[in-house]
């Protein structure tokens, strides 16, 4: 594999029209605030769900599902719509759907509205790379490093953000579905401040949007999570016509995607980077990674608010308690981020991504054996927060270094996609286990759904780390 690094040269940027350095970082802040406050607003209020929407745990996962799902199709487009328009243009349609989304959450009061405003929400993957568009046309590599670590940041801000706010609203406001309006207002504000702040691009490498590639790409991933979700379940068997039609088809339909892709010349991700070894390394730890840490988004909320007295199991948190108990992942996700430039610069990408990985295979591998009390779970769920920090960071940067300068957000895009596609199998997955492990008629699972969840996770991190083994740094930094 050639691993030649295929960073562009900065054009010059006398030509763009100057804008205050704070305007700029306010409006990136502030739009991934409200990015991470959408995510991370349901975790407090899932287990109250599954009464007001009548659905198990089991079910909830296609809330994960649907959003991340959404989010595959519209990152490659939103990205490259931004290359093709300007980055602000498509930055604010962008923030304007998932506000529409954002509003049928809140109106919400069945499961299928729920998961259609879900569905639009997700279009909040296409907020990164946009803004690392508008941040790396008028930043140099290192300040663009430095921005992409505040963003990540604020993201992960947001999510904590998002988390105490929508259990505060559980706590103390009579009506159950209260909760749900937190991202229509995070949204709203961020589309109103960050409208008249934020620069437009003004470069434009022509082209066009690859309709078709995406929409191969969605069916057959959207094919292979329903055969993983739903496998197993009654009527679902594993060798059943329908499992193995929706796993088969979806990996066909994925094939005639790969070869559609190295036929356009403006494709949803260019496939053929991935001749490259460092790109086939970032991306096969963003799969691990990111399918840990976003399969169990609905598992450990629910875990912490189920009680012993009705399951069996787990630490029987309130809502504001259980988005208390969040924190502690979220801050030290936060940590990882924040630190991960320098941990890069002292230590270098490969053993970034390493420690990143391997600390999420020992904070699962941990989590296993020690669920049973609070103070101990919250403890290793800290330490896999760090090595998703340090990740979050590692992954995105390498995966914009690694573009040429005219398609900056497509090469975010290709790891914001690899993200989503990572998280929807690894919600997939977790489904199933949490569909094997539920009684019919009952909302909850056995206790060894969560556990094989974890040692799940702690298998596939490892793998990741292993993996991340093969990443070589570029002949002119090599040791």
């Amino acid at each position: 594999m050639n691993d030649t690094p295929i960073l562009a040269p900065s054009p010059a940027r006398s030509a763009l029209r100057p804008t205050p350095v704070a305007a700029v970082i306010v409006s990136l802040v502030l739009v991934e605030l409200s990015s991470g406050i959408t995510q991370g607003f349901l975790g407090p209020l899932l287990k109250g769900l599954t009464t007001t929407l009548h659905v198990n745990v089991a079910q909830l996962n296609w809330i994960s599902i649907a959003n991340l799902l959404s989010s595959v199709a519209f990152t490659p487009i939103l990205s490259r719509l931004g290359d093709l328009h300007g980055h602000r243009r498509v930055l604010r349609w962008n923030l304007a759907i998932v506000l529409t989304g954002s509003l049928l959450v809140g109106l919400s009061r069945s499961f299928g509205m729920l998961l259609a405003g879900q569905v639009l929400q997700g279009a909040f993957a296409g907020f990164f790379p946009l803004l690392v568009g508008i941040l790396r046309n008028r930043r140099t590599a290192d300040e663009s490093r430095r921005g992409i670590s505040f963003m990540v940041a604020a993201l992960v801000g947001g999510l904590a953000l998002g988390t105490v706010s929508s259990g505060l609203i559980a706590e103390y406001v009579a009506v159950p579905t209260a909760a749900l309006w937190v991202p229509a207002v995070a949204v709203g504000l961020a589309l109103a401040v960050t409208w008249p702040l934020l620069p437009e691009t003004e470069e434009r490498p022509g082209g066009s949007a690859d309709w078709l590639g995406a929409g191969l790409l969605c069916v057959g991933l959207v094919a292979v999570t329903l055969g993983l979700g739903q496998g197993g379940a009654p009527g679902w068997e594993w060798n059943s016509a329908k499992t193995l039609g929706c796993l088969v088809g979806g990996l066909l339909v994925t094939a005639v995607w790969v070869l559609a892709e190295l036929r356009t010349s403006a494709p949803v991700m260019d496939v053929r980077l991935f001749r490259r070894r460092n790109v086939v390394v970032v991306a096969i730890v963003t799969l691990t990674f990111s399918s840990c840490m976003l399969g169990l988004l609905v598992a450990n909320p629910v875990f912490l608010s189920t009680s012993r007295a009705e399951a069996g199991y787990g630490l029987g948190l309130t809502p504001l308690a259980t988005a208390f108990a969040l924190l502690p992942n979220m801050l030290a996700l936060v940590l990882g981020a924040l630190v991960a430039p320098v941990v890069a610069a002292r230590l270098s990408d490969r053993r970034t991504l390493f420690a990143g990985s391997l600390l999420m295979a020992a904070g699962n591998l941990a989590v296993y054996f020690s669920h049973s009390s609070l103070v101990p779970y919250l403890a290793c769920t800290a330490v896999v927060g760090l090595g998703s920090g340090l990740l979050q960071h590692s992954t995105r940067t390498l995966a914009v270094e690694a573009v040429p300068h005219d398609q900056t957000s497509v090469g975010s895009g290709i790891n914001e996609l690899l993200i989503n596609v990572g998280g929807s199998l690894g919600a997939a997955v977790v489904l199933s286990v949490f569909a094997a492990e539920t009684v019919a008629g009952r909302s909850l699972p056995a206790v060894t759904a969560y556990t094989h969840a974890w040692a799940i996770c702690a298998a596939v991190s490892l793998a990741g780390a292993l993996v991340s083994l093969l990443y070589r740094r570029p002949v002119k930094e090599a040791l």
